[in-house]
């Protein structure tokens, strides 16, 4: 039903208006000292995170092949916490679930770009990463958020609709790019072991290690449920992307990122039924 031009349309509209108005309304909340805890403890677990991701990654797939071992690699760096992560924290945990997941995703954003491209391309440029990250529109997003709770401000009642309107739009066009992607494989050819043990990595043995670690150092409810659930996430679109940029196995890649997010539709179920 929709071309491949009209899903990296929808999916563009997404990344750079849809979500960042939904992560400025999500900002303007009342600063409460608890909430500037929940914010740096978030902050502070996703770096912890993805330094994890780095070293798992790098002796778990050893002994793969190059173009599958960089997919693998980066499909653990970069999950699909952006598009399909922000819809279900803010399901379960409503405007301030957004907002806190918005910070959680900024070191991954940072990963994607240096990392994440160093797998792929075998180099990072500092510059490039430094631009690409603060001109990305969520990063923008929660720059103007945070001056907008720090300040406590409201946006004129003319902006503010408008931009609360294209937020809510969020989960439908979310949902729909997840739609799009799991499209376009033939199922026949979805399943292999690796990509079935990725999938286990990904979606059950990291939250868990995430939920144990949250637990034992007693963080708050909500912190430690957004980062067990957003740790749970699928493959990253962005896999497939670089894998066909970089010749890297694309179809592989894709087998990745649709496998594991038609897994991660119940799984997602299990880990919030067991968090609340």
């Amino acid at each position: 039903m929709v071309s491949r031009e009209g899903q990296k349309t929808v999916t563009a509209l997404v990344v750079n208006v849809v979500l960042p108005c939904n992560i400025v309304i999500a900002f303007m909340t009342e600063l409460s000292p608890e909430l500037l805890k929940d914010c740096a403890v978030i902050l502070v677990v996703s770096l912890v995170i993805q330094a994890g991701g780095v070293l798992y990654g790098k002796f778990a797939y050893k002994g793969q092949e190059r173009g599958r071992q960089n997919c693998l690699r980066y499909g653990i760096i970069c999950s699909n916490a952006g598009f399909l992560g922000n819809p279900v924290a803010e399901g379960l945990y409503g405007p301030t679930g957004l907002m806190l997941a918005s910070i959680y995703l900024i070191p991954q954003r940072i990963m994607m770009w240096s990392e994440g491209l160093r797998i792929f391309s075998g180099e990072s440029d500092g510059k490039k990463l430094v631009r690409k990250v603060l001109l990305h529109p969520c990063i923008i997003a929660c720059i103007i958020g945070c001056i907008l709770m720090a300040g406590q401000l409201r946006l004129p009642e003319w902006i503010y609709r408008p931009v609360n309107t294209l937020g809510r739009c969020n989960t439908a066009l979310s949902m729909m790019v997840i739609g799009m992607i799991l499209a376009e494989v033939d199922p026949k050819n979805l399943v292999d072991k690796t990509v079935v043990r990725y999938t286990v990595d990904r979606l059950v043995i990291i939250p868990l290690v995430v939920l144990i670690a949250c637990r034992i150092c007693g963080f708050s409810h909500i912190v430690t449920g957004l980062s067990v659930i957003l740790a749970a996430m699928p493959c990253g679109a962005t896999t497939t992307m670089l894998a066909v940029q970089y010749r890297s196995d694309p179809e592989f890649a894709t087998k990745l990122v649709v496998f594991s997010t038609l897994c991660s539709i119940p799984s997602i179920c299990v880990w919030s039924l067991l968090l609340h």
